[in-house]
Protein backbone atom coordinates (compact mmCIF):
# COMPACT_ATOMS: atom_id res chain seq x y z
CA UNK A 1 0.00 0.00 0.00
CA UNK A 2 2.65 2.04 0.58
CA UNK A 3 4.71 1.53 -2.52
CA UNK A 4 1.00 2.39 -4.47
CA UNK A 5 0.68 5.67 -2.24
CA UNK A 6 4.35 6.82 -3.14
CA UNK A 7 3.93 5.99 -7.24
CA UNK A 8 0.32 8.04 -6.86
CA UNK A 9 2.32 11.03 -4.98
CA UNK A 10 5.14 10.58 -7.63
CA UNK A 11 2.58 10.88 -10.41
CA UNK A 12 0.94 13.71 -9.39
CA UNK A 13 4.32 15.62 -8.71
CA UNK A 14 5.39 14.77 -12.45
CA UNK A 15 2.21 16.09 -13.65
CA UNK A 16 2.47 19.65 -11.70
CA UNK A 17 5.61 19.71 -13.33
CA UNK A 18 4.53 19.23 -16.49
CA UNK A 19 1.75 21.49 -16.23
CA UNK A 20 4.62 24.02 -15.01
CA UNK A 21 6.59 23.43 -17.96
CA UNK A 22 3.42 24.04 -20.68
CA UNK A 23 2.57 27.44 -18.77
CA UNK A 24 5.92 28.65 -19.06
CA UNK A 25 5.89 27.61 -22.90
CA UNK A 26 2.38 29.31 -23.33
CA UNK A 27 3.42 32.75 -21.26
CA UNK A 28 6.83 33.11 -23.70
CA UNK A 29 4.65 32.11 -26.90
CA UNK A 30 2.11 34.73 -25.79
CA UNK A 31 5.02 37.26 -25.03
CA UNK A 32 6.45 36.44 -28.80
CA UNK A 33 2.98 36.91 -29.93
CA UNK A 34 2.04 40.06 -28.33
CA UNK A 35 5.52 41.69 -29.67
CA UNK A 36 4.72 41.08 -33.25
CA UNK A 37 1.41 42.06 -32.86
CA UNK A 38 2.02 45.73 -31.27
CA UNK A 39 1.06 48.61 -33.50
CA UNK A 40 0.81 52.18 -32.89
CA UNK A 41 1.79 51.59 -29.26
CA UNK A 42 -0.42 49.66 -27.97
CA UNK A 43 -1.04 45.65 -28.08
CA UNK A 44 -3.92 43.87 -29.42
CA UNK A 45 -6.35 42.67 -26.55
CA UNK A 46 -6.53 39.12 -27.36
CA UNK A 47 -8.39 38.57 -23.99
CA UNK A 48 -7.37 37.57 -20.56
CA UNK A 49 -5.30 39.89 -19.02
CA UNK A 50 -2.21 40.35 -21.92
CA UNK A 51 -2.89 44.05 -22.12
CA UNK A 52 -2.68 44.90 -18.46
CA UNK A 53 0.57 43.00 -17.68
CA UNK A 54 2.54 45.23 -20.35
CA UNK A 55 5.02 47.37 -19.52
CA UNK A 56 3.43 51.02 -18.97
CA UNK A 57 7.09 52.58 -20.74
CA UNK A 58 6.29 50.79 -24.56
CA UNK A 59 3.40 53.24 -24.63
CA UNK A 60 5.17 56.65 -25.31
CA UNK A 61 4.68 59.69 -27.67
CA UNK A 62 8.37 58.75 -28.88
CA UNK A 63 7.11 55.52 -29.46
CA UNK A 64 4.34 56.63 -31.40
CA UNK A 65 5.80 59.20 -33.61
CA UNK A 66 8.40 57.08 -34.56
CA UNK A 67 5.72 54.49 -35.68
CA UNK A 68 4.16 57.44 -37.99
CA UNK A 69 7.62 57.91 -39.55
CA UNK A 70 8.67 54.62 -40.14
CA UNK A 71 5.55 52.67 -41.59
CA UNK A 72 5.20 51.60 -44.89
CA UNK A 73 2.09 50.36 -47.42
CA UNK A 74 2.35 48.91 -50.63
CA UNK A 75 0.40 49.98 -53.92
CA UNK A 76 1.10 46.63 -55.83
CA UNK A 77 -1.28 44.74 -53.04
CA UNK A 78 -4.54 46.45 -54.89
CA UNK A 79 -2.75 46.43 -58.15
CA UNK A 80 -6.15 46.45 -60.51
CA UNK A 81 -7.78 49.60 -58.64
CA UNK A 82 -4.57 52.03 -59.19
CA UNK A 83 -4.38 50.91 -62.61
CA UNK A 84 -8.01 51.77 -63.23
CA UNK A 85 -7.54 55.14 -61.86
CA UNK A 86 -4.42 56.07 -64.31
CA UNK A 87 -6.62 54.58 -67.17
CA UNK A 88 -9.21 57.14 -66.59
CA UNK A 89 -6.46 60.04 -66.37
CA UNK A 90 -4.82 58.40 -69.68
CA UNK A 91 -8.95 58.95 -70.80
CA UNK A 92 -9.19 62.55 -70.26
CA UNK A 93 -6.17 63.42 -71.70
CA UNK A 94 -7.38 60.94 -75.22
CA UNK A 95 -10.50 63.28 -74.62
CA UNK A 96 -9.42 66.69 -76.46
CA UNK A 97 -7.80 65.13 -79.69
CA UNK A 98 -10.63 62.22 -80.16
CA UNK A 99 -13.59 64.99 -79.70
CA UNK A 100 -11.69 67.56 -81.87
CA UNK A 101 -11.19 65.00 -84.60
CA UNK A 102 -15.40 64.25 -84.30
CA UNK A 103 -15.78 68.04 -84.12
CA UNK A 104 -13.77 68.99 -87.43
CA UNK A 105 -15.05 66.11 -89.32
CA UNK A 106 -18.68 67.43 -88.51
CA UNK A 107 -18.04 70.64 -89.02
CA UNK A 108 -16.96 69.85 -92.67
CA UNK A 109 -20.15 67.64 -92.85
CA UNK A 110 -21.61 70.95 -91.59
CA UNK A 111 -20.36 73.10 -94.10
CA UNK A 112 -20.35 71.02 -97.22
CA UNK A 113 -24.22 70.56 -96.83
CA UNK A 114 -24.49 74.76 -96.32
CA UNK A 115 -22.41 75.46 -99.07
CA UNK A 116 -24.31 72.96 -100.94
CA UNK A 117 -27.54 75.55 -100.43
CA UNK A 118 -25.18 78.27 -102.58
CA UNK A 119 -23.73 76.27 -104.97
CA UNK A 120 -25.08 73.22 -106.22
CA UNK A 121 -28.83 73.78 -105.34
CA UNK A 122 -29.31 76.64 -107.58
CA UNK A 123 -28.16 74.81 -110.63
CA UNK A 124 -29.76 71.93 -109.84
CA UNK A 125 -33.64 74.15 -109.49
CA UNK A 126 -32.44 75.77 -113.03
CA UNK A 127 -32.31 71.99 -114.49
CA UNK A 128 -35.23 71.15 -113.44
CA UNK A 129 -36.97 74.13 -114.51
CA UNK A 130 -35.18 73.21 -117.92
CA UNK A 131 -36.90 70.03 -117.80
CA UNK A 132 -40.13 71.23 -117.01
CA UNK A 133 -40.22 73.20 -120.06
CA UNK A 134 -38.77 71.03 -122.35
CA UNK A 135 -40.45 68.40 -121.81
CA UNK A 136 -43.69 68.69 -123.71
CA UNK A 137 -41.38 69.42 -126.61
CA UNK A 138 -39.98 66.24 -126.43
CA UNK A 139 -43.35 64.07 -126.51
CA UNK A 140 -42.12 62.18 -123.18
CA UNK A 141 -45.68 62.24 -121.84
CA UNK A 142 -45.78 58.93 -120.13
CA UNK A 143 -42.51 59.63 -118.17
CA UNK A 144 -42.92 61.98 -114.70
CA UNK A 145 -42.29 65.61 -115.09
CA UNK A 146 -39.59 65.94 -112.62
CA UNK A 147 -37.91 63.14 -110.52
CA UNK A 148 -38.89 63.24 -106.61
CA UNK A 149 -34.95 64.78 -105.64
CA UNK A 150 -35.86 67.63 -108.80
CA UNK A 151 -39.08 68.32 -106.96
CA UNK A 152 -37.73 68.81 -103.30
CA UNK A 153 -34.41 70.88 -105.12
CA UNK A 154 -37.79 72.92 -107.03
CA UNK A 155 -39.51 72.96 -103.68
CA UNK A 156 -36.18 74.59 -101.99
CA UNK A 157 -35.97 76.57 -104.36
CA UNK A 158 -39.23 78.34 -104.26
CA UNK A 159 -38.78 78.71 -100.24
CA UNK A 160 -36.00 80.56 -100.93
CA UNK A 161 -36.92 83.51 -103.06
CA UNK A 162 -40.22 83.39 -101.03
CA UNK A 163 -38.54 83.70 -97.85
CA UNK A 164 -35.95 86.28 -98.98
CA UNK A 165 -38.63 88.22 -100.38
CA UNK A 166 -40.11 88.87 -97.15
CA UNK A 167 -36.64 89.20 -95.16
CA UNK A 168 -36.56 92.60 -97.32
CA UNK A 169 -39.01 93.99 -95.67
CA UNK A 170 -37.12 93.77 -92.18
CA UNK A 171 -35.02 96.31 -91.16
CA UNK A 172 -32.15 95.19 -89.75
CA UNK A 173 -30.68 98.66 -88.37
CA UNK A 174 -34.17 98.99 -86.38
CA UNK A 175 -33.96 96.08 -84.51
CA UNK A 176 -30.43 96.57 -83.60
CA UNK A 177 -31.08 100.01 -82.20
CA UNK A 178 -34.57 98.53 -80.54
CA UNK A 179 -31.77 95.21 -78.95
CA UNK A 180 -29.15 98.03 -77.90
CA UNK A 181 -32.05 99.69 -75.89
CA UNK A 182 -32.19 97.17 -73.24
CA UNK A 183 -30.38 96.37 -70.37
CA UNK A 184 -27.77 93.73 -69.44
CA UNK A 185 -29.51 91.52 -67.66
CA UNK A 186 -33.07 91.57 -69.83
CA UNK A 187 -30.18 90.78 -73.00
CA UNK A 188 -28.91 87.80 -71.52
CA UNK A 189 -32.16 86.28 -70.71
CA UNK A 190 -33.53 87.38 -73.98
CA UNK A 191 -30.09 85.08 -75.36
CA UNK A 192 -31.34 82.34 -73.58
CA UNK A 193 -35.04 82.21 -74.36
CA UNK A 194 -33.57 81.97 -77.83
CA UNK A 195 -31.32 79.33 -77.99
CA UNK A 196 -33.93 77.48 -76.75
CA UNK A 197 -36.25 78.93 -79.31
CA UNK A 198 -33.54 78.07 -81.72
CA UNK A 199 -33.45 74.40 -80.61
CA UNK A 200 -37.14 73.48 -80.65
CA UNK A 201 -37.55 75.22 -83.90
CA UNK A 202 -35.36 73.21 -85.61
CA UNK A 203 -36.35 69.61 -83.87
CA UNK A 204 -40.02 70.77 -85.89
CA UNK A 205 -38.59 72.51 -88.52
CA UNK A 206 -37.14 69.64 -90.74
CA UNK A 207 -40.45 67.82 -89.87
CA UNK A 208 -42.11 70.21 -92.01
CA UNK A 209 -39.89 69.74 -94.85
CA UNK A 210 -40.10 66.29 -94.74
CA UNK A 211 -43.54 66.38 -94.39
CA UNK A 212 -43.52 69.24 -97.48
CA UNK A 213 -41.35 66.64 -99.76
CA UNK A 214 -43.20 63.53 -99.08
CA UNK A 215 -46.56 64.59 -100.08
CA UNK A 216 -45.25 66.62 -102.47
CA UNK A 217 -43.78 63.46 -104.48
CA UNK A 218 -45.89 60.31 -102.96
CA UNK A 219 -47.39 58.65 -105.78
CA UNK A 220 -51.10 59.71 -106.22
CA UNK A 221 -54.52 58.36 -108.50
CA UNK A 222 -56.16 61.73 -108.40
CA UNK A 223 -54.72 65.00 -109.34
CA UNK A 224 -56.94 66.31 -106.63
CA UNK A 225 -54.99 65.13 -104.25
CA UNK A 226 -52.34 67.48 -105.48
CA UNK A 227 -53.54 70.43 -103.73
CA UNK A 228 -52.58 68.74 -100.47
CA UNK A 229 -49.09 70.48 -101.62
CA UNK A 230 -50.42 74.01 -100.72
CA UNK A 231 -50.73 73.87 -96.74
CA UNK A 232 -47.67 72.41 -96.29
CA UNK A 233 -45.61 74.64 -98.78
CA UNK A 234 -47.25 77.63 -96.75
CA UNK A 235 -46.14 76.06 -93.58
CA UNK A 236 -42.70 75.37 -94.34
CA UNK A 237 -42.28 79.02 -95.73
CA UNK A 238 -43.90 80.26 -92.70
CA UNK A 239 -41.43 78.41 -90.50
CA UNK A 240 -37.81 79.18 -92.74
CA UNK A 241 -38.93 83.20 -92.37
CA UNK A 242 -39.78 82.89 -88.70
CA UNK A 243 -36.44 80.88 -88.00
CA UNK A 244 -34.77 83.09 -89.81
CA UNK A 245 -35.80 86.01 -88.00
CA UNK A 246 -35.11 83.72 -84.90
CA UNK A 247 -31.26 83.56 -85.52
CA UNK A 248 -31.33 86.83 -86.89
CA UNK A 249 -32.74 88.60 -83.53
CA UNK A 250 -29.72 85.84 -81.96
CA UNK A 251 -27.05 87.54 -84.26
CA UNK A 252 -28.52 90.78 -83.19
CA UNK A 253 -27.87 90.46 -79.88
CA UNK A 254 -24.42 89.11 -79.96
CA UNK A 255 -23.58 92.06 -81.82
CA UNK A 256 -24.55 94.30 -79.49
CA UNK A 257 -22.45 92.76 -76.89
CA UNK A 258 -19.56 92.98 -78.75
CA UNK A 259 -20.14 96.24 -78.96
CA UNK A 260 -20.67 97.33 -75.28
CA UNK A 261 -18.17 99.59 -73.82
CA UNK A 262 -17.31 97.00 -71.04
CA UNK A 263 -17.73 94.32 -72.10
CA UNK A 264 -19.76 92.81 -69.42
CA UNK A 265 -22.66 91.35 -71.58
CA UNK A 266 -20.28 89.27 -73.80
CA UNK A 267 -19.01 87.83 -70.23
CA UNK A 268 -22.21 87.00 -69.76
CA UNK A 269 -22.64 85.40 -72.21
CA UNK A 270 -19.94 83.24 -72.19
CA UNK A 271 -20.44 82.60 -69.13
CA UNK A 272 -23.44 81.08 -70.16
CA UNK A 273 -21.68 77.94 -71.74
CA UNK A 274 -20.04 77.16 -69.00
CA UNK A 275 -23.50 76.16 -67.25
CA UNK A 276 -23.99 73.42 -69.62
CA UNK A 277 -21.23 72.04 -67.56
CA UNK A 278 -23.49 72.04 -64.31
CA UNK A 279 -26.17 70.48 -66.51
CA UNK A 280 -24.82 67.73 -68.67
CA UNK A 281 -21.44 66.45 -66.13
CA UNK A 282 -23.69 65.13 -63.58
CA UNK A 283 -26.10 63.24 -65.14
CA UNK A 284 -25.95 59.66 -66.25
CA UNK A 285 -24.62 58.94 -70.24
CA UNK A 286 -24.67 55.73 -72.20
CA UNK A 287 -22.91 55.69 -75.53
CA UNK A 288 -25.99 56.66 -77.50
CA UNK A 289 -27.11 59.67 -75.58
CA UNK A 290 -23.19 60.90 -75.58
CA UNK A 291 -23.57 60.41 -79.60
CA UNK A 292 -26.56 63.03 -79.58
CA UNK A 293 -24.78 65.56 -77.38
CA UNK A 294 -21.79 65.30 -79.82
CA UNK A 295 -23.95 66.04 -82.66
CA UNK A 296 -25.51 68.95 -81.21
CA UNK A 297 -21.96 70.09 -79.96
CA UNK A 298 -20.98 69.86 -83.71
CA UNK A 299 -24.35 72.12 -85.08
CA UNK A 300 -24.01 74.96 -82.05
CA UNK A 301 -20.04 75.43 -82.89
CA UNK A 302 -21.24 75.71 -86.22
CA UNK A 303 -23.66 78.22 -86.05
CA UNK A 304 -21.93 80.14 -83.52
CA UNK A 305 -19.07 80.90 -86.31
CA UNK A 306 -22.00 81.90 -89.00
CA UNK A 307 -22.79 84.46 -86.24
CA UNK A 308 -19.34 85.32 -85.76
CA UNK A 309 -18.84 85.78 -89.39
CA UNK A 310 -22.65 87.90 -89.91
CA UNK A 311 -21.17 90.12 -87.17
CA UNK A 312 -18.00 90.56 -88.21
CA UNK A 313 -19.57 91.58 -91.98
CA UNK A 314 -21.88 94.24 -89.90
CA UNK A 315 -19.13 95.81 -88.35
CA UNK A 316 -17.09 95.76 -91.01
CA UNK A 317 -19.79 97.38 -93.22
CA UNK A 318 -20.33 100.12 -90.13
CA UNK A 319 -16.31 101.20 -90.35
CA UNK A 320 -16.45 101.57 -94.38
CA UNK A 321 -14.97 97.97 -94.12
CA UNK A 322 -11.42 99.46 -92.57
CA UNK A 323 -9.16 96.58 -92.09
CA UNK A 324 -7.60 98.16 -88.65
CA UNK A 325 -11.59 97.42 -86.94
CA UNK A 326 -10.93 93.62 -88.15
CA UNK A 327 -7.72 93.27 -85.39
CA UNK A 328 -9.75 95.13 -83.42
CA UNK A 329 -13.10 92.67 -83.72
CA UNK A 330 -10.20 90.05 -83.56
CA UNK A 331 -9.81 89.04 -80.11
CA UNK A 332 -13.48 88.57 -78.97
CA UNK A 333 -14.13 86.49 -81.84
CA UNK A 334 -11.10 84.34 -80.37
CA UNK A 335 -12.07 84.46 -76.87
CA UNK A 336 -15.74 83.32 -77.82
CA UNK A 337 -14.50 80.53 -79.53
CA UNK A 338 -11.90 79.66 -77.15
CA UNK A 339 -14.75 79.20 -74.16
CA UNK A 340 -16.66 77.10 -76.78
CA UNK A 341 -13.98 74.82 -77.18
CA UNK A 342 -13.08 74.75 -73.78
CA UNK A 343 -16.51 73.93 -72.35
CA UNK A 344 -16.82 71.19 -75.11
CA UNK A 345 -13.68 69.01 -73.99
CA UNK A 346 -14.35 69.68 -70.20
CA UNK A 347 -17.53 68.51 -70.55
CA UNK A 348 -16.99 65.21 -72.62
CA UNK A 349 -13.89 64.46 -70.61
CA UNK A 350 -15.94 64.39 -67.33
CA UNK A 351 -19.06 63.08 -68.98
CA UNK A 352 -17.00 60.08 -70.14
CA UNK A 353 -15.03 59.71 -66.98
CA UNK A 354 -18.05 59.55 -64.55
CA UNK A 355 -19.68 56.91 -66.99
CA UNK A 356 -17.14 54.87 -68.05
CA UNK A 357 -16.87 55.75 -71.61
CA UNK A 358 -13.92 55.05 -73.53
CA UNK A 359 -12.05 58.00 -75.90
CA UNK A 360 -12.27 55.12 -78.72
CA UNK A 361 -16.55 55.80 -78.56
CA UNK A 362 -15.53 59.05 -80.84
CA UNK A 363 -14.12 56.70 -83.75
CA UNK A 364 -17.31 55.11 -83.71
CA UNK A 365 -19.10 58.54 -83.98
CA UNK A 366 -17.34 59.21 -86.94
CA UNK A 367 -17.50 55.86 -88.63
CA UNK A 368 -21.20 56.56 -88.03
CA UNK A 369 -21.59 60.06 -89.69
CA UNK A 370 -19.46 59.21 -92.54
CA UNK A 371 -21.75 55.95 -92.95
CA UNK A 372 -24.55 58.74 -93.43
CA UNK A 373 -22.49 60.40 -96.35
CA UNK A 374 -21.22 57.77 -97.77
CA UNK A 375 -24.96 55.89 -98.32
CA UNK A 376 -26.43 58.40 -99.35
CA UNK A 377 -24.49 58.66 -102.77
CA UNK A 378 -25.57 55.09 -103.02
CA UNK A 379 -28.09 54.30 -106.20
CA UNK A 380 -30.74 53.24 -103.21
CA UNK A 381 -30.46 56.37 -101.18
CA UNK A 382 -33.70 57.47 -100.13
CA UNK A 383 -32.99 61.13 -98.52
CA UNK A 384 -30.75 63.94 -99.53
CA UNK A 385 -27.20 64.23 -98.02
CA UNK A 386 -27.89 67.64 -96.55
CA UNK A 387 -31.56 66.71 -95.14
CA UNK A 388 -29.53 63.94 -93.71
CA UNK A 389 -27.13 66.00 -91.84
CA UNK A 390 -30.16 68.05 -91.03
CA UNK A 391 -32.20 64.91 -89.44
CA UNK A 392 -28.43 64.01 -87.13
CA UNK A 393 -27.14 66.87 -86.13
CA UNK A 394 -30.30 69.37 -86.48
CA UNK A 395 -28.59 71.85 -88.84
CA UNK A 396 -31.21 72.97 -90.75
CA UNK A 397 -29.02 74.99 -93.46
CA UNK A 398 -32.26 77.58 -95.17
CA UNK A 399 -32.75 79.40 -92.49
CA UNK A 400 -28.85 80.31 -92.15
CA UNK A 401 -28.45 80.47 -95.22
CA UNK A 402 -31.30 82.77 -96.04
CA UNK A 403 -29.94 85.31 -93.30
CA UNK A 404 -26.37 85.11 -94.75
CA UNK A 405 -27.10 86.41 -97.84
CA UNK A 406 -29.82 89.05 -96.68
CA UNK A 407 -26.68 90.54 -94.66
CA UNK A 408 -23.99 90.12 -97.72
CA UNK A 409 -26.67 91.77 -99.84
CA UNK A 410 -27.69 94.66 -97.22
CA UNK A 411 -23.29 94.93 -96.85
CA UNK A 412 -22.13 94.84 -100.09
CA UNK A 413 -23.10 97.12 -102.55
CA UNK A 414 -22.89 95.88 -106.15
CA UNK A 415 -22.16 98.62 -108.67
CA UNK A 416 -21.15 98.15 -112.27
CA UNK A 417 -19.48 95.24 -114.52
CA UNK A 418 -16.75 94.62 -112.48
CA UNK A 419 -18.94 93.83 -109.41
CA UNK A 420 -20.66 90.97 -111.07
CA UNK A 421 -17.61 90.16 -112.02
CA UNK A 422 -16.03 89.39 -108.77
CA UNK A 423 -19.44 88.21 -107.70
CA UNK A 424 -19.14 85.77 -110.27
CA UNK A 425 -15.09 84.96 -109.83
CA UNK A 426 -16.35 84.69 -106.09
CA UNK A 427 -19.71 82.13 -107.15
CA UNK A 428 -16.57 79.57 -108.72
CA UNK A 429 -14.03 79.91 -105.89
CA UNK A 430 -17.06 78.94 -103.80
CA UNK A 431 -18.01 76.06 -106.23
CA UNK A 432 -14.62 75.11 -106.25
CA UNK A 433 -14.41 74.72 -102.08
CA UNK A 434 -17.82 72.80 -102.13
CA UNK A 435 -16.46 70.45 -104.54
CA UNK A 436 -13.13 70.31 -103.05
CA UNK A 437 -14.75 69.81 -99.54
CA UNK A 438 -16.93 66.64 -101.09
CA UNK A 439 -13.69 64.89 -102.78
CA UNK A 440 -11.94 64.98 -99.37
CA UNK A 441 -15.20 64.16 -97.29
CA UNK A 442 -16.31 61.26 -99.41
CA UNK A 443 -12.69 59.58 -99.16
CA UNK A 444 -12.42 60.14 -95.97
CA UNK A 445 -15.63 58.43 -95.11
CA UNK A 446 -14.90 55.45 -97.65
CA UNK A 447 -12.05 54.95 -95.10
CA UNK A 448 -13.92 54.78 -91.95
CA UNK A 449 -16.50 53.10 -93.29
CA UNK A 450 -14.04 50.65 -94.35
CA UNK A 451 -11.89 50.19 -90.83
CA UNK A 452 -15.40 50.42 -89.03
CA UNK A 453 -16.27 46.72 -91.27
CA UNK A 454 -19.65 48.26 -92.63
CA UNK A 455 -19.91 48.09 -96.51
CA UNK A 456 -21.99 44.99 -96.75
CA UNK A 457 -24.56 47.33 -95.06
CA UNK A 458 -24.38 49.90 -98.08
CA UNK A 459 -25.82 47.53 -100.21
CA UNK A 460 -28.74 46.85 -98.01
CA UNK A 461 -32.42 47.92 -99.10
CA UNK A 462 -34.54 51.18 -97.86
CA UNK A 463 -36.85 50.67 -95.54
CA UNK A 464 -40.06 51.89 -96.74
CA UNK A 465 -43.17 53.13 -95.06
CA UNK A 466 -45.36 50.25 -95.81
CA UNK A 467 -42.97 47.82 -94.00
CA UNK A 468 -42.89 49.96 -90.93
CA UNK A 469 -46.51 49.88 -90.79
CA UNK A 470 -46.27 46.29 -91.08
CA UNK A 471 -43.79 46.36 -88.35
CA UNK A 472 -46.13 48.46 -86.22
CA UNK A 473 -48.83 46.49 -86.46
CA UNK A 474 -47.07 43.15 -85.99
CA UNK A 475 -45.89 44.61 -82.47
CA UNK A 476 -49.64 46.22 -81.36
CA UNK A 477 -50.82 42.55 -82.33
CA UNK A 478 -48.29 41.43 -80.02
CA UNK A 479 -49.29 43.15 -76.79
CA UNK A 480 -53.14 43.10 -77.84
CA UNK A 481 -53.18 39.25 -77.98
CA UNK A 482 -50.33 38.36 -75.77
CA UNK A 483 -52.00 36.84 -72.32
CA UNK A 484 -50.33 35.77 -69.04
CA UNK A 485 -51.05 32.04 -68.85
CA UNK A 486 -53.02 31.42 -65.50
CA UNK A 487 -55.44 34.11 -67.25
CA UNK A 488 -55.84 31.53 -69.72
CA UNK A 489 -56.15 29.00 -67.75
CA UNK A 490 -58.41 30.94 -65.86
CA UNK A 491 -60.81 31.45 -68.63
CA UNK A 492 -60.48 27.44 -69.79
CA UNK A 493 -61.74 26.64 -66.36
CA UNK A 494 -64.46 29.05 -66.73
CA UNK A 495 -65.75 27.74 -69.99
CA UNK A 496 -64.88 30.76 -71.80
CA UNK A 497 -63.49 31.17 -74.95
CA UNK A 498 -59.85 29.86 -75.19
CA UNK A 499 -57.75 32.09 -76.11
CA UNK A 500 -54.86 29.54 -77.55
CA UNK A 501 -57.13 29.91 -80.81
CA UNK A 502 -56.42 34.15 -80.75
CA UNK A 503 -52.70 33.54 -80.26
CA UNK A 504 -52.24 30.96 -82.72
CA UNK A 505 -52.46 33.33 -85.32
CA UNK A 506 -49.64 35.18 -83.87
CA UNK A 507 -46.95 33.30 -85.31
CA UNK A 508 -48.25 33.91 -88.94
CA UNK A 509 -48.52 37.63 -88.64
CA UNK A 510 -44.79 38.12 -86.84
CA UNK A 511 -43.58 35.74 -89.83
CA UNK A 512 -45.07 37.66 -92.34
CA UNK A 513 -43.43 40.89 -91.04
CA UNK A 514 -39.85 39.28 -90.85
CA UNK A 515 -40.54 38.02 -94.32
CA UNK A 516 -41.96 41.34 -95.63
CA UNK A 517 -40.13 43.88 -94.21
CA UNK A 518 -36.49 44.93 -95.15
CA UNK A 519 -34.24 46.47 -92.97
CA UNK A 520 -32.56 49.81 -93.09
CA UNK A 521 -28.97 49.90 -93.33
CA UNK A 522 -28.72 51.76 -90.61
CA UNK A 523 -30.34 48.94 -87.94
CA UNK A 524 -27.27 46.73 -88.96
CA UNK A 525 -24.61 48.67 -87.96
CA UNK A 526 -23.39 47.53 -84.17
CA UNK A 527 -21.12 49.49 -82.20
CA UNK A 528 -18.73 48.09 -79.33
CA UNK A 529 -20.98 46.73 -76.83
CA UNK A 530 -21.19 47.46 -73.36
CA UNK A 531 -18.95 45.28 -70.81
CA UNK A 532 -21.83 43.70 -68.99
CA UNK A 533 -23.48 42.46 -72.30
CA UNK A 534 -20.72 40.87 -74.19
CA UNK A 535 -21.11 37.82 -73.53
CA UNK A 536 -24.94 37.69 -73.98
CA UNK A 537 -25.50 36.51 -77.56
CA UNK A 538 -29.05 38.43 -78.71
CA UNK A 539 -31.02 37.00 -82.01
CA UNK A 540 -31.86 40.00 -83.68
CA UNK A 541 -35.13 38.15 -85.20
CA UNK A 542 -36.71 36.97 -82.35
CA UNK A 543 -35.46 38.98 -79.65
CA UNK A 544 -34.38 36.36 -77.30
CA UNK A 545 -31.29 35.68 -76.16
CA UNK A 546 -28.93 32.49 -77.01
CA UNK A 547 -30.70 30.01 -75.04
CA UNK A 548 -34.32 31.05 -76.43
CA UNK A 549 -36.15 30.98 -73.24
CA UNK A 550 -36.29 34.22 -72.31
CA UNK A 551 -37.58 37.57 -74.16
CA UNK A 552 -35.60 40.13 -74.60
CA UNK A 553 -34.74 43.53 -76.47
CA UNK A 554 -32.92 43.33 -78.83
CA UNK A 555 -28.95 45.10 -79.30
CA UNK A 556 -29.62 47.81 -81.04
CA UNK A 557 -26.79 50.30 -82.58
CA UNK A 558 -26.03 54.30 -82.35
CA UNK A 559 -28.19 55.01 -85.49
CA UNK A 560 -31.56 53.00 -84.54
CA UNK A 561 -31.72 53.21 -80.55
CA UNK A 562 -32.61 56.57 -80.40
CA UNK A 563 -34.49 58.07 -82.84
CA UNK A 564 -33.88 62.02 -81.98
CA UNK A 565 -31.59 63.70 -81.27
CA UNK A 566 -31.15 66.31 -78.01
CA UNK A 567 -33.66 68.46 -79.86
CA UNK A 568 -35.74 66.22 -81.26
CA UNK A 569 -34.90 65.56 -84.60
CA UNK A 570 -35.38 61.77 -86.20
CA UNK A 571 -32.53 59.98 -87.24
CA UNK A 572 -33.22 57.54 -89.80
Amino acid sequence: MAESLSAGLGEEKEEKDKEKERWTAKSEKDNNTDRLRETLGFSEKNGGNIGKKRNLSDLSLVRFVTTELTRGYFLEHNEAKYTERRERVYTCLRIPKELEKLMTFGFFLCLDAFLYVFTLLPLRVILALLRLLTLPCCGLSGSRLLQPAQVCDVLKGFIMVLCYSMMSYVDYAMMYHLIRGQSVIKLYIIYNMLEVADRLFSSFGQDILDALYWTATEPKEKKRAHIGVIPHFLMAVLYVFLHAILIMVQATTLNVAFNSHNKSLLTIMMSNNFVEIKGSVFKKFEKNNLFQMSNSDIKERFTNYILLLIVCLRNMEQFSWNPDHLWVLLPDVLMVIASEVAVDVVKHAFITKFNDISADVYGEYRASLAFDLVSSRQKNAYTDYSDSVSRRMGFIPLPLALLLIRVVMSSVKIQGSLSFMCVLLFYLGMITLKVLNSIILLGNSCALVKEANMEEKLFNPPPSAVSSRVNSRANRAKHVHTVPQHEAAAAADKGGTSVSSDNAHLPTIEETSEHTIPKSDSDTFLTTPDGEDEDKIINTDTGLEGDGLTNRTPKKDLLEIDRFTICGNRID
